[in-house]
């Protein structure tokens, strides 16, 4: 009995260890990268029913900073391996990257307590993930690449792949309608011809079932809340009504004498539309009744000017920069920059 007690002793403590482990960044943000600034008053020409608080133009980012992670992870595997991809760094840029939104908030009326919540929480969800990946990558998964050999399996190619279409799904759409467990079966189908096809198999197959289940209880806590709103309304001068109204899913809503108002979708699909609207001439006044916008661009220099935080990206090129500017001037940034340099307009 008492090396029963001792052994459970011990995994208590390993657990209580690990908990705190993965809540320190949480702790960390809070007590390190507090709010600077006074905040800056603005009233919305779109009303306060469509009004976002200005703060959550920030903390959408940390969502997108898992979507890039993907993509980069997706982009590693597509011509190496799981093990080449550096999990632990991409934590380190998913906590630093928030520390220094939440520095640059104060203005912005700082942090709604519910979206703070919710950052924080996906945060914790991403570095519990990335970990165990990592704790098991770096050792069994490497093994089995070693000893597969220069050549990647037929299960290697299709994970590859699936995880290429995951990466281009949640550009849009929600994480948790993703379909894992299909995912499972399609490599559980496979001919499992080499010791790294089943050892594949088997280890993502347990990594998309238990995905499957937790996005069902995310799943049902969104039904029962509700999901977010997926369009706002913006300004835009410069521009005929007729012209944005041809523009796709754009409906405009009245004239007002800053400008003309438009109903637009939201997330990756919003950052399609500003690039046309700049294109065409437009100016933006106001975005989801704000003044102020984050975005994030690529390009090969370590720093930009005025960028919050900078880091290089893996498996594809480049650096990405956190910058935040007026909306009066989104417009004329985005005619400035290279093609390909805009990689998303956090719309909140």
């Amino acid at each position: 009995m008492r090396a029963l007690f001792r052994w459970i002793k011990r995994l208590v403590l390993l657990l209580l260890i690990l908990i705190l482990g993965l809540l320190s960044p949480v702790a960390y943000v809070e007590v390190m990268c507090r709010p600077q600034g006074a905040v800056v008053e603005y009233d919305s020409l779109v009303g306060t029913d469509w009004q976002r608080p200005e703060g959550r133009t920030l903390m959408t980012y940390p969502e997108w900073h898992i979507v890039h992670a993907y993509e980069d992870y997706a982009e590693v595997v597509r011509t190496g391996d799981p093990d080449d991809f550096g999990f632990l760094s991409s934590i380190g840029d998913f906590w630093s990257t928030t520390c220094a939104l939440s520095q640059a908030s104060g203005p912005h009326g700082g942090f709604p307590w519910e979206t703070k919540q919710m950052v924080y929480t996906i945060g914790v969800s991403f570095t519990a993930e990335l970990g165990l990946k990592a704790a098991y990558e770096d050792t069994v998964g490497r093994l089995f690449t070693i000893l597969r050999g220069s050549t990647p399996s037929l299960v290697d190619g299709v994970s590859a792949a699936q995880a290429a279409e995951y990466a281009t799904f949640l550009q849009q759409v929600p994480w948790y309608k993703w379909d894992f467990r299909g995912n499972a079966q399609e490599l559980g189908a496979l001919n499992h011809a080499t010791l790294r096809d089943s050892e594949r198999a088997f280890a993502l197959g347990l990594e998309y079932r238990a995905k499957a289940a937790y996005a069902g209880v995310i799943a049902a806590a969104v039904a029962a809340t509700g999901e977010d709103q997926l369009r706002l309304r913006t300004v835009v001068s410069g521009v005929s009504s007729e012209t944005l109204a041809a523009l796709p899913d754009v409906q405009v809503i009245e004239e007002i004498p800053e400008g003309i108002v438009i109903e637009a979708p939201r997330y990756r699909a919003f950052t399609r539309l500003a690039e046309k609207i700049a294109a065409a001439g437009g100016e933006f006044v106001e975005v989801a009744g704000n003044d102020d916008i984050l975005f994030t661009m690529i390009n090969d220099e370590p720093k930009a000017e005025g960028a919050l935080h900078s880091f290089a990206r893996q498996g594809n090129p480049g650096f990405r920069h956190l910058v935040l500017i007026p909306v009066s001037e989104l417009a004329s940034m985005i005619r400035s920059l290279p093609d390909g340099a805009l990689e998303q307009v956090h719309d909140y």
